[in-house]
């Protein structure tokens, strides 16, 4: 396992601290559910825990069980909200995972028979879209 230590001036932390932006379609008392911004899919979003951890090496176990309960709500309501055909879920750790943020979460994804993932180009998705999924998915949730 990595060395490293966690950084809480990471993008995550401060989003659960109400210091950045970001459109909110869950919590509870252990998790936060947000817009991914550069979604790969339509209606992608991240689940974070709450509490500080890099990745799924250091996650309390708790916490874990926290955040793969809600990763499974949000893929039920995923379905719902898109009438996806299946969901992908992914976790990276550390950079070698693929990991860029170092703040736990997982990404949850609509997928639809025939339609590839769109590549992570780091281009930012159009607000009002981000806006209308984020509103399908609270309403799914409703």
């Amino acid at each position: 396992m990595s060395a490293a230590s966690y950084d809480d001036q990471n993008v995550l932390a401060k989003i659960l601290r109400g210091e950045l932006p970001s459109h909110k379609v869950y919590e509870d008392d252990k998790t936060m559910v947000i817009m991914d911004i550069m979604p790969r899919g339509d209606g992608h979003v991240l689940v974070v825990p709450k509490a500080a951890s890099r990745n799924i090496l250091d996650i309390d176990l708790e916490d874990l069980s926290s955040l793969m309960a809600t990763a499974q709500k949000m893929a039920q309501a995923l379905i719902k909200a898109f009438g996806a055909d299946g969901i992908t879920l992914q976790q990276f750790s550390e950079a070698a995972g693929g990991q860029v943020i170092f703040h736990t979460h997982v990404h949850v994804i609509p997928r639809f028979d025939g339609v590839s993932l769109r590549p992570h180009t780091g281009d930012m998705a159009d607000n009002d879209v981000l806006v209308a999924n984020a509103d399908k998915i609270r309403a799914a949730l409703a």
